[in-house]
């Protein structure tokens, strides 16, 4: 940053954002620009660009006439910047639009009523598209303002009143407009990589909780909501470049690195491996050296080698619950891949106890039972009335997509966690 001594040039990731999935793949970067620090100059310092290569002070009035799309205003867009005084959670203007259309969320409605809100209630929507030619200073939230939204949104997240895909639907929506509110703004302070934090860990949260939800919009809802982790996550290592004033770990800085690394423990992901790879490459070696990067590591490598009693139980004795909430898919792999050595290597004459292999899967035992049988084999019972899963069957079969019902790890430390966190 202007003014600051610099660490030595190291390669960095290039973050660069995309709609598509392929989005999770980094890679080193080719182009960089200068960044606006804290006190609104420019640094010089090799930062990779967020979004292209257009200097945002450089922007020419012709691309201001352009309509903003939802892609170029995810997190860092093409404006000159502004400086918000909307001092509520939603602008008057449209909270009374929205009133007259009955166009308000069920927790925006006063007393229920579908055309009657308040500035307590009403928060701002995303909107895909905005105009530069319309767009006023009164309809964009300054930063202390969207840090109460923020506050107020995360409130929502553990209300029980409606089911989590409706408060999901509400929270998502509103959360890209605050990013959006940001990105217009061009406001990148320590303030926001908490935010960016928050929205980050509410993402990873929604995937876990949306697992267990029901209903046919529930794999678009999962979709969508993975694919704006990866966006916030890619503006959040940027923001850290941007705030880094030493060749040292920022605060969270290695737990939001290791969350990437363990992105790609999903089968349908492990295509990456080889872009991951040179991913590593460019991450700092004090990030890579970190507790969490090393533990996300070890994980990824017991993975990738079929470790399944590593991988299991490293995961019940290391994990944060946020890095649980990330790696849960992939334990029902894992525990599939056990229960296949299982059958296949078992002595015949002799089942194998269920009451052990509970303790092996870190499962409860009927929870293993379902499981077996979910994967094709029979289970039975000893003469002592023990339950036990015969082995050498010839039924095991590997769904499609996988297990699609997730058995959570039976462990004390994750539900404590929780309610710590």
């Amino acid at each position: 940053m202007a003014g600051r001594s610099q660490p030595p040039y190291r390669p960095r990731p290039n973050f660069s954002s995309s709609s598509s999935s392929s989005s999770r793949s980094f890679h080193p970067p080719r182009n960089f620009q200068s960044y606006p620090t804290k006190n609104g100059n420019s640094s010089t310092t090799n930062t990779p660009t967020i979004q292209n290569n257009t200097n945002i002070k450089n922007t020419s009035s012709r691309n201001l006439d352009k309509s903003i799309n939802e892609d170029n205003t995810g997190d860092i867009q093409n404006l000159p910047s502004l400086v918000g005084t909307c001092p509520f959670m939603c602008p008057v203007e449209e909270r009374e639009k929205r009133e007259r259309l009955r166009d308000l969320a069920v927790f925006e409605r006063l007393y229920g009523n579908p055309r009657e809100s308040s500035p307590s209630l009403a928060v701002k929507k995303f909107c895909r598209t905005i105009s530069a030619k319309t767009l006023q200073d009164s309809d964009v939230r300054p930063l202390s303002v969207l840090e109460d939204t923020l506050n107020y949104l995360c409130n929502l997240l553990d209300t029980t009143e409606h089911p989590f895909e409706v408060v999901h639907d509400f929270i998502f929506d509103r959360m890209r407009s605050i990013r959006q509110d940001l990105s217009m703004q061009n406001i990148s302070c320590s303030r926001v990589v908490s935010m960016y934090e928050r929205m980050v860990k509410f993402h990873i949260i929604s995937q876990h909780k949306l697992r267990r939800c029901s209903g046919s919009n529930i794999s678009s809802l999962s979709y969508l909501n993975m694919e704006q982790l990866t966006k916030a996550l890619t503006t959040l290592f940027n923001l850290y470049e941007a705030n880094r004033t030493s060749e040292s770990i920022l605060k969270n800085e290695a737990d939001f690195f290791s969350f990437y690394v363990l992105l790609h423990l999903d089968s349908k992901t492990q295509g990456t491996g080889e872009t991951l790879s040179l991913w590593f490459r460019c991450v700092p070696s004090y990030i890579m050296k970190s507790t969490e990067m090393i533990f996300a590591r070890k994980i990824l490598r017991y993975f990738r080698l079929g470790f399944y009693m590593k991988f299991i139980h490293t995961t019940d004795c290391e994990a944060s619950y946020l890095q649980y909430c990330i790696i849960e898919p992939s334990i029902n792999e894992v525990r599939a891949l056990a229960i296949s050595c299982v059958n296949y290597g078992g002595y015949k004459p002799q089942p194998f106890p269920l009451a052990a292999l509970s303790k092996l899967l870190v499962m409860k035992e009927w929870d293993v039972e379902s499981f077996c049988n979910d994967s094709g084999l029979q289970t039975s019972v000893d003469e002592e009335g023990n339950s036990c899963l015969p082995t050498k069957q010839t039924t095991l079969i590997h769904p499609k997509g996988g297990l699609h019902k997730y058995y959570p790890l039976e462990s004390e430390r994750f539900e404590r966690l929780s309610v710590e966190l």
